[in-house]
C-alpha cells in the first residue's frame, strides 16, 4: 500500500502502466543480449581456429620457426579477444539505449589522466613491443631473465609467462626484463668433469674415456660435435679431474650429460680405473 502511494506521489499511475508492453520489451531486450552472448562465443571460437590455421600455413610456407609462430599466434589471439570484447560491450550499450560515443569520449579523458600515473603499464607495453619486434625470445625458448629461469610459455605486450623447471609459472612484467639470456639460440654445451685417482695412468684413462665418447657420439643423434676429452682440468685433494665437453642440440645438453656420466663411470670400472671418494678413518681410543 505504501509503495502504491509513493508511486502515485511520483506521478506514476499503475492503472495507466502497460505491463504487457513492458514485459514484451524487456523480453526482447533479454533475447537480444542472449543472442549477442551466443554470437560472441561463436565468433571468438571460430576466430581463434582461423588464426591457428593461418599461422600453421604461414609456418609451412614462410618457414617460420615453431616457437616464433606460437608467439605471434598467442599475441594475435589476445588482440583479437580485446577487440571482440570492445565490440561486444558497445553493442550491449546500444541495446540499452546508452550513447556509446559519449562513454568512449569520457573514457578517453579518464584514460589519459590514468596514463600519466600508469607509467609502468606503458613501459610494459613498449618493452613487450620491442621484445617481439627484435625476436629476443619465442615460445618454447629456455631463458634466464628477471631472476627467473625456465621455458617461455607466452610472450605478451604486458607480461611474459615463464615456466620454471620445478613447474612454477612466473608472470614477469615486461618492464623487469632489463637483461635477457636466451639459451635456445644455437647449439648448447654438455660438460662433464670426472675424477681418477693419483695412482692411475692419466694417458690410459684419457684413452678409455675418449673411446667411450666416440661410441656415444655414434649412437646419440642429438650430439652435434664431440664429445672430446680435453685433458686434466684440476688437481684435487684426492683426485685428478678430467674434463669432457660436447655440443648438442637445444635442450638436449642435460640428457647427454647424464648419459655421458653413466657410460664413463661404467668404462672406468671395467678397466680397473678408480674414481676416488672421501674416506673416513675412525680411531677408537681405549681407556687404560
Amino acid at each position: 500500500m505504501d509503495l502504491l502511494i509513493g508511486l502515485s506521489q511520483l506521478g506514476i499511475n499503475l492503472e495507466d502502466f502497460d505491463f504487457e508492453a513492458f514485459l514484451i520489451k524487456a523480453g526482447l531486450v533479454l533475447l537480444k543480449v542472449i543472442l549477442i552472448f551466443i554470437a560472441f562465443f561463436i565468433v571468438k571460437i571460430m576466430g581463434n581456429k582461423l588464426i591457428h590455421k593461418s599461422f600453421q600455413k604461414v609456418q609451412k610456407k614462410e618457414q617460420v620457426s615453431i616457437g616464433r609462430a606460437k608467439t605471434l599466434e598467442s599475441l594475435t589471439k589476445n588482440i583479437y579477444s580485446y577487440v571482440l570484447m570492445f565490440v561486444f560491450f558497445v553493442t550491449i550499450f546500444q541495446i540499452f539505449g546508452i550513447d556509446a560515443t559519449a562513454i568512449l569520449a569520457g573514457a578517453g579523458v579518464v584514460g589519459l589522466a590514468i596514463g600519466f600515473g600508469a607509467q609502468g603499464l606503458v613501459s610494459d607495453v613498449v618493452t613487450g613491443f620491442f621484445l617481439l619486434l627484435e625476436k629476443q625470445m619465442d615460445v618454447g625458448d629456455y631463458v634466464t631473465t628477471a631472476s627467473f629461469s625456465g621455458v617461455v610459455e607466452q610472450v605478451g605486450l604486458k607480461t611474459t609467462h615463464i615456466r620454471g623447471f620445478d613447474g612454477t609459472l612466473h608472470y614477469v612484467p615486461n618492464r623487469e626484463i632489463t637483461s635477457l639470456s636466451n639459451h635456445s639460440r644455437g647449439n648448447m654445451r654438455a660438460l662433464v668433469d670426472i675424477g681418477i685417482s693419483y695412482d692411475d695412468d692419466i694417458d690410459r684413462a684419457i684413452e678409455v674415456l675418449q673411446a667411450t665418447c666416440d661410441k656415444i657420439s655414434a649412437d646419440e643423434p642429438s650430439i652435434v660435435e664431440g664429445p672430446n676429452v680435453l685433458g686434466v682440468q684440476t688437481l684435487g685433494s684426492s683426485d685428478v679431474v678430467l674434463r669432457i665437453i660436447a655440443k648438442t642440440e637445444n635442450m638436449e645438453q642435460w640428457a647427454v650429460e647424464r648419459k655421458l656420466r653413466k657410460a664413463l663411470k661404467e668404462a672406468l670400472d671395467a678397466n680397473g680405473i678408480e674414481i676416488p671418494f672421501p674416506h673416513q678413518v675412525y680411531i677408537e681410543k681405549k681407556a687404560e
